[in-house]
């Protein structure tokens, strides 16, 4: 199987492609409102694709303040690793940025996929876009 490659860059650089993504897994599959979708922060995001042979099949960003956020993978693309390398490449950028944690807001199915990756979950289930989440969060300094 072809390596999946990260690329990170500005909402400027990836932005058309990661947005694509974006509306095809949240807009269209898990049906979140689009005006909930683009909350305005992506010019402040650091942002990540996944490629493989050229094709992008996955994007996240990471906000000034160590949140991860808008991971989405399409849908031929889960279970093949793309999701690790994303949050493994968004993790990395965090700790060279110089955070001490990251967070993020799970959805509930996926909470064994972050915490197969260290993230611990906090508080209690809530909504949002209509989908249940809970907050996680990855301490960096160990």
């Amino acid at each position: 199987m072809p390596e999946v490659v990260i690329e990170q860059g500005s909402w400027e650089q990836l932005g058309e492609a990661a947005g694509d993504i974006r509306y095809r897994v949240f807009v269209i599959e898990q049906q979140v409102p689009i005006e909930e979708e683009w909350d305005g922060l992506d010019p402040d995001c650091l942002h990540f694709l996944a490629r493989q042979d050229e094709r992008v099949l996955g994007t996240a960003r990471l906000l000034p303040d160590g949140h991860i956020g808008r991971v989405a993978v399409l849908a031929e693309a889960r279970g093949l690793g793309v999701g690790v390398a994303l949050m493994r490449a968004t993790i990395e950028a965090a700790r060279q940025r110089g955070h001490s944690s990251v967070a993020l807001a799970a959805q509930t199915h996926a909470l064994g996929f972050y915490e197969a990756l260290g993230f611990r979950a906090e508080g209690d289930i809530f909504l949002d876009a209509g989908i249940p989440h809970r907050n996680m969060t990855l301490s960096l300094n160990d």
